[in-house]
């Protein structure tokens, strides 16, 4: 049995002004940098953590050396497969500017925008890999709000239909034979 503590990443200005970050790579800002330190200082008061893997986006980059500096653990690994759902044409936009460029159902226009079932199965294959690679492991993922949400509906679909994930939010999953359990959702317990 693994224990995986998915974390989305610390704000950014694009997170703060409402625009779609998808692939682009935006840093952190001042309060994403401070987030990120309050998570590192509540997991190293937890149980320890053996590993820590980040999507290859700075914004992840980031946060993952943050807390891994105060839980003394460097990355482990960049893992692509966790990265955010690339958002196409809508990259860099709010939900204004999207409604004037393409009207309100601009959901149900073609505007390359990644799928968000392979979203889904590119966070499930990485999660199946934690658990068949580090058995016995507590392995902390630092990712994206999209990618960690359609990966829960998939993984659990009766117990989330509908996600939200918070920055620099935790969530912790576990397989234990051939069952996944989420034993605690977008937690961010430590920003209060």
């Amino acid at each position: 049995m693994a224990t995986i503590g998915l974390i989305r990443h610390g704000i950014t200005d694009w997170n703060e002004l409402g625009k779609a970050q998808g692939v682009s790579d935006i840093s952190l800002n001042d309060l994403g940098r401070i987030q990120a330190k309050k998570l590192g200082q509540r997991l190293s008061q937890d149980e320890e953590w053996d590993m820590l893997i980040t999507s290859n986006l700075l914004r992840a980059v980031e946060t993952a050396r943050i807390i891994g500096n105060i839980i003394d653990r460097p990355i482990s690994s960049i893992d692509d497969r966790i990265r955010e759902i690339n958002c196409g044409m809508i990259e860099g936009t709010t939900e204004e500017e999207r409604i004037n460029k393409w009207g309100r159902n601009w959901r149900n226009l073609e505007l390359g925008i990644e799928n968000f079932e392979n979203v889904a199965i590119r966070g499930l294959d990485f999660l199946e890999d934690i658990v068949r690679l580090y058995k016995n492991k507590r392995v902390l993922a630092v990712s994206h709000g999209a990618l960690i949400g359609l990966t829960l509906q998939r993984l659990l679909p009766e117990e989330f239909q509908t996600t939200y994930i918070e920055n620099t939010s935790l969530t912790i999953v576990r397989k234990i034979k051939d069952h996944w359990q989420c034993q605690l959702y977008n937690c961010t317990i430590h920003l209060k």
